[in-house]
Formats: structure tokens, sequence, C-alpha cells
């Protein structure tokens, strides 16, 4: 009775290990570096489907995995030394989120394997020069979609009829913020809406396009998808609350931090995704034969709490359309 007890005991050792046979190497831990835009605190809500999805793949932290982490603070400046700190550290892959800190390791590295999570145009930016081949160390994600951007004027026509005039927020240091940019402004004219084109490359240039919003006095204020922006979300959402500024944004952490909506891909579905490709590289893919992921899912997600605070009452045909709805 005994034995069979211990045989039972091992069968089920040996099940519980077979589940992390294809993602561990006896005596290896793989190194993955991290680059991130702003804070730990601040995508926390990104880092952690990543880390689950790596865990579901049968990863475990400190076992047959180190993730190396990296902060720019908001400053893209800080990228190429925080490339080279990882680049020392002989990582087996870096993991970036959006455009700028895609285009910096790019310009340092062709050899280590690169998974991009979010970038706007892979292409369009002359990171990889196709989505179905992208060649070089690069793969990963993107959250391209051209008509995101008049889509998001659209549903702020539907929640606020009258508005005419739209500051928007965007970063020119970004090659895929220049190209939004042209596209916001393109479907504003479409809409017969004026806008107050606002590019802001720092924490500080935040402040000066504030005092041009004052001075303008536009309906609404929109900010585009670029990580300076969720930096400092708070900051300014602070600010379109205090000014009665109703805006449908890129990111839902603008939502969560008072904004009125938000329209885009589902990012932490993206960044839990990007485990997948971490983990065929650490198995032995090539980066530049996995092609590059469109977004698999789109969310709306609407802050009724600002709604009331603004005074709207949110129309049917958009709280039907709502993936998330806050209170």
């Amino acid at each position: 009775m005994r034995q069979a007890g211990r045989v039972l005991v091992l069968c089920f050792g040996l099940l519980a290990l077979s589940t992390l046979a294809h993602a561990e190497t006896p005596g290896r831990i793989h190194r993955i570096g991290f680059l991130g835009n702003s804070t730990a605190a601040l995508e926390a809500n990104l880092v952690r489907p990543f880390r689950e999805g790596l865990r579901d793949l049968g990863y475990v932290e400190g076992r047959n995995i180190l993730i190396e982490y990296r902060w720019a603070g908001g400053n893209y400046e800080r990228f190429p030394a925080l490339i080279r700190e990882l680049i020392a550290l002989k990582v087996d892959v870096i993991v970036t989120a959006g455009t700028p800190a895609t285009v910096a390791v790019k310009k340092i590295t062709t050899s280590v394997p690169l998974v991009m999570i979010a970038v706007g145009d892979p292409v369009g930016t002359g990171i990889v020069p196709s989505l179905r081949e992208p060649g070089g160390n690069i793969t990963g994600l993107t959250s391209i979609s051209p008509e995101l951007d008049g889509k998001r004027l659209e549903l702020l026509r539907e929640a606020v009829p009258g508005v005419s005039h739209i500051a928007v927020l965007w970063n020119p240091s970004s090659p895929l913020q220049v190209v939004a940019e042209r596209q916001t402004q393109a479907a504003a004219k479409a809409l017969k809406m004026k806008m107050l084109s606002l590019g802001v490359r720092t924490g500080e240039e935040i402040e000066e396009a504030f005092a041009t919003i004052l001075r303008e006095h536009p309906d609404a204020l929109l900010v585009l998808a670029d990580r300076l922006f969720l930096h400092h979300r708070q900051r300014i959402m602070a600010f379109a609350a205090e000014h009665r500024l109703p805006g449908v944004h890129a990111y839902r952490e603008l939502v969560e931090a008072g904004g009125l909506m938000s329209f885009g891909p589902n990012y932490a579905d993206m960044h839990r995704r990007a485990a997948i490709f971490v983990d065929r590289i650490l198995r032995g893919a090539k980066a530049g034969d996995l092609p590059v992921e469109r977004p698999a899912s789109f969310e709306l997600v609407v802050n009724l709490k600002a709604a009331s605070a603004l005074g709207l009452a949110m129309p049917q045909s958009i709280m039907m359309r709502a993936s998330e709805v806050l209170h």
C-alpha cells in the first residue's frame, strides 16, 4: 500500500512537471528585458497580464525566467541608455510597448530579439517591412487601425452633438503620432470640426498646451495614444474635468483617471498575448519569422460619473456598444 502511494505521488509530480517542459531547460534561466515607457506603478495594469501570460505558459519567475525591468519615466531620451543596460545583461529577448521604445531598440540592436506591443504602424514607421514577414529581429503586436481616429471623433459628436472645436494632444517625437495627428486632422475636417493641434514632447510642455487651451476655448480635449500622456494622465484629466472638456481618448486608463470615454484596442489582452511571442522565441523561433499580429478586439469604455459631472446624458446608442461602464 505504501509503495502504491509513492507511485501515485510520483505520477502526479511528473504530470505537474510536464506543464513546464516546453518552457524550461534544466539549469537554464531565461532573461527577459522589459522596457517600460513610464513607471512600474503606472503600467502595472499592463505588466500584470504579460506576467500572467508567461505563467500560463509554464514560466516561473526566479526558476526559469528573470524579468529585467527598465522604466523611462515618460522621458524617451532615456531609452538608449536603458537599452544598453539590458543588452549588457545579455537578455534573451526585449519587450517594448509603443512606437518610441521600439524604434529606439531597433536603432541600437539588430541581434537581440524584440517583441513589440501596441505599435501603431510598424510598416509605415519603418520598424518592419511587412506584417506577414517582419524579418530581422523584430515581431509582436500592432494596434494599427487607420479608422480609429475618425471613429473617436464620431463617438464624441454622438455623445456631445454640439461639439465643433476640439483640442488634440499628440507627441511629435513619435513617428506614429505624426501620422495619427494627420489622420485626426482629416477626420475633423470631414466632420466639419475645427481642430487645435497641440504637439507635446515633454511633461513641461503639457502646461504650455494647457495655457493654449485656456486661450483658445475648445469644446473638447482628445488625447492620442502616446505613453507620455499615459504617464501624465492624472494631471491631464484633472485639467479636463476642471474646465469641463469631454473627450474620447486612446487609453482606457485616462477614463479611469476621470475622462469621459476611450476607444481603442484591448491593451491588456495585447500584453498577455505578447507572452506567446516571447515563449516561441525562447524555444528557438526567429523573431523575424513570426508574423506581426493585429488587434483581436477593441473596447469602448464609458465613465458615467464623468458624464454626470459634464451634465451629459449618454445616448443609448453608445451605452449599448460599451464594453465597460464605470460608475
